[in-house]
């Protein structure tokens, strides 16, 4: 037998033994799972090169708006002393674009977009718009007196009451794992609060209310995204439909709060010079823009992507917001604050390492609908920053 044939025999029974493996695992016979992966051709690998390419753009047109909405919020409290007011335009801009890209999805010719009728409104959306008002509101108010490292460090902790509503509404199974999270999460913010140098209480008290309502938020977002009757999974259509709601939620405590002031203020209706008038509602009006292109970024994200690298991203975007706040705003961090952080994000880090490795448990249809959901529970119902980007659990069907 010649030297050419014992090797080709050779490469015909090895192929043998592998194929004889596969059926003995119980999987089956296809050219995707029984035979050895072939090499990357010169096209394989230009693919592979514009979709990485793609990504790495998305992720930082993500983190622009993401990390410039933060610092916006923040700069703009510094001389705008309304954040509800702020938090009211942002949300009449975000609804003003919603319903401007659903008029050109229309003209598109996809379907027809859906509408509530006035009393399912009402009934289905509207306890999810009051704790969204809330939620923002609160925090956007913060920001008066808290840093951006507080403020990022202290909104983190939403993970800990998302996963408590969630278990109480029975949309998520309590495990030990959790309960690992909720410590690491909940010991990071303690350190990273304990002797701080820049420690407000009230702003800390008005970040931690709105994360304990964004808990609560969260939990009616996915029950309301989870009936399919509605049709409200497009973070479009979700937009469309909560934002009327939320600016009337919200009305009550902004006039209350700041109507007098705002009626008086020099920079908008008492104004004596019309480019002070005119700086104020460009500034504004930026803010605006902002939250609806982070909304619009991390849906071009999540549907080039998926929703983990969205999570994943999130986590790298905080250790951004903190090192750019040090350097920009001057937050000052001590070795423990740092060692917080970093016990902190080790708890998102270990919730989304846990949600990913379920993923494959989970049907194609529900991943989409978490995915969409995902968007929802971000800044895509939000105008301020972005700093729950972990805070997302597991779509489940009931």
């Amino acid at each position: 037998m010649t030297k050419g044939k014992r090797a080709g025999r050779k490469r015909v029974s090895i192929r043998l033994k592998f194929a004889e493996s596969c059926v003995g695992s119980g999987q089956a016979l296809s050219t995707a799972s029984c035979m050895p992966a072939r090499r990357l051709s010169g096209a394989d690998w230009c693919r592979l090169c514009r979709r990485t390419l793609l990504t790495l753009g998305l992720v930082v047109l993500y983190y622009s708006f993401s990390i410039g909405i933060t610092f916006y919020n923040k700069w703009m409290m510094k001389g705008f002393h309304f954040p509800l007011a702020m938090t009211m335009v942002h949300m009449a801009m975000n609804f003003m674009f919603s319903a401007l890209v659903r008029a050109m999805m229309q003209c598109a010719g996809e379907r027809e977009r859906v509408a509530l009728p006035w009393p399912e409104y009402l009934k289905r959306v509207g306890p999810t718009a009051i704790a969204s008002a809330l939620d923002i509101g609160l925090s956007n108010w913060s920001f008066l007196f808290i840093t951006i490292s507080l403020y990022t460090m202290t909104k983190s902790t939403s993970i800990i009451f998302i996963l408590l509503f969630s278990i109480v509404f029975r949309l998520e199974k309590a495990r030990p794992s959790l309960i690992v999270v909720v410590i690491l999460i909940a010991g990071g913010l303690f350190m990273f609060t304990y002797e701080s140098t820049q420690f407000n209480l009230e702003g800390f008290l008005l970040v931690l209310t709105a994360s304990f309502i964004g808990g609560i938020r969260w939990t009616l977002t996915q029950i309301l995204t989870q009936k399919a009757e509605l049709g409200l999974h497009n973070p479009v259509d979700a937009l469309y439909h909560l934002q009327p709601l939320m600016l009337a939620a919200l009305f009550p405590l902004f006039l209350y709060n700041e109507g007098v002031s705002l009626a008086c203020t020099e920079k908008l209706f008492g104004f004596h010079d019309s480019e002070v008038l005119l700086w104020s509602v460009g500034t504004l009006a930026l803010g605006g823009v902002l939250a609806f292109g982070l909304s619009f970024s991390e849906f071009l994200l999540v549907s080039q992507t998926s929703g983990l690298t969205l999570s994943i991203s999130g986590i790298f975007k905080e250790v951004c917001t903190l090192v750019l706040a040090t350097h920009i705003n001057g937050d000052i961090m001590s070795p423990l604050n740092w060692v917080g952080f970093g016990v902190c994000l080790a708890g998102i880090s270990l919730h989304v390492a846990l949600k990913a490795l379920r993923a494959p448990e989970v049907e194609p249809a529900v991943r989409e609908r978490e995915e969409a959901v995902e968007l929802l529970l971000r800044n895509g119902l939000a105008n301020d920053s972005d700093s729950d980007a972990e805070s997302l659990f597991d779509i489940r069907d009931r």
